[in-house]
């Protein structure tokens, strides 16, 4: 009897495992730093902290459904790759028909949540995001051309527009500016693992950049998109969104980025493209934590 509970138990622990696995726990934490700066940038954004643990949890329930779809929507391919195999569809632990309920309850729990004590406009935005992520780019860009992420990247990139508009229920021009620097983030970012991936790519027949391009262009593209990002830094500064710590902040993370691009195009180090991937997920990180204090810093001294 001790031993079917312990089996049981055990059970019951793999299953949650299973589930929060398909959530990529780690990506929408990312996405839901990302949202929560757009919240406290937002007018009388610090000044409502239970509009915006609401507004972060159907945020979250959302970007977790659309990443319990591109489980789904990848299971034949992850079956095949190295980084994938073990997914919990890919080897069989959840089903196809599980997974949907998860992801479509997941959906509508975060869509009702942010509709009815949110507001629509961020209540649609976000479902958009979803299919975007994965309908636009899973199903279609992602099979379809090596741009698959520059274009697909937009869904990605919308949590700061989502977390703005979820204090102030309208859009304006400064949540584009950090859509903009996530938009502009994303191919080095995921360019450096699919150097890392490429056999896997190539495997499965998926156009990513290092396939169809070749590696080489691809470490080219990596380095000119780093440039490109940090021209895009400078925006929240040059439009006054921001002051002289994320100036020099952001200089600082953007000159690391771009050294590590270097390092990736002109050496020779096999490992550099998982450290340029690395670098670039604290990159972001560190990024819009610096808006943070950069604002903190602000109203002290003004």
């Amino acid at each position: 009897m001790n031993i079917s509970r312990i089996w049981v138990v055990q059970g019951i622990r793999q299953s949650w495992r299973d589930y929060y696995q398909l959530t990529k726990p780690k990506v929408v934490a990312l996405l839901l730093l990302t949202a929560w700066v757009g919240m406290l940038l937002a007018p009388s954004g610090a000044s409502q902290p239970w509009l915006m643990l609401v507004a972060l949890t159907g945020i979250g329930f959302l970007s977790a459904a659309a990443a319990a779809l591109n489980h789904v929507l990848d299971q034949n391919i992850d079956a095949k790759m190295a980084r994938t195999q073990r997914r919990p569809i890919a080897t069989g632990r959840v089903s196809s028909q599980q997974a949907m309920t998860f992801a479509v309850t997941l959906a509508l729990l975060g869509f009702v949540l942010l509709y009815a004590l949110v507001n629509p406009l961020t209540a649609w935005l976000t479902l958009a995001s979803l299919f975007g992520y994965a309908g636009v780019y899973t199903m279609f860009l992602k099979r379809a051309t090596p741009q698959n992420i520059v274009i697909g990247g937009l869904a990605g990139a919308m949590p700061p527009l989502l977390g703005w508009t979820s204090i102030s229920g309208t859009l304006s021009a400064e949540p584009w500016l950090l859509v903009m620097i996530v938009f502009a983030w994303t191919p080095p970012h995921f360019w450096a693992l699919a150097i890392h991936r490429r056999d896997d790519y190539a495997k499965v027949n998926m156009p990513m950049l290092p396939v169809t391009h070749g590696v080489a262009f691809t470490k080219t593209a990596i380095l000119l998109y780093t440039l490109i990002l940090m021209l895009v830094c400078f925006m929240p500064y040059l439009v006054g969104m921001s002051g002289l710590v994320y100036l020099i902040g952001s200089l600082c993370l953007n000159l690391g980025f771009i050294g590590h691009a270097w390092q990736l195009k002109f050496g020779d180090d096999p490992k550099q493209a998982m450290r340029t991937f690395r670098f670039s997920i604290y990159h972001l990180m560190l990024l819009f934590l610096l808006l943070i204090v950069d604002q903190q810093w602000f109203w002290r001294w003004h």
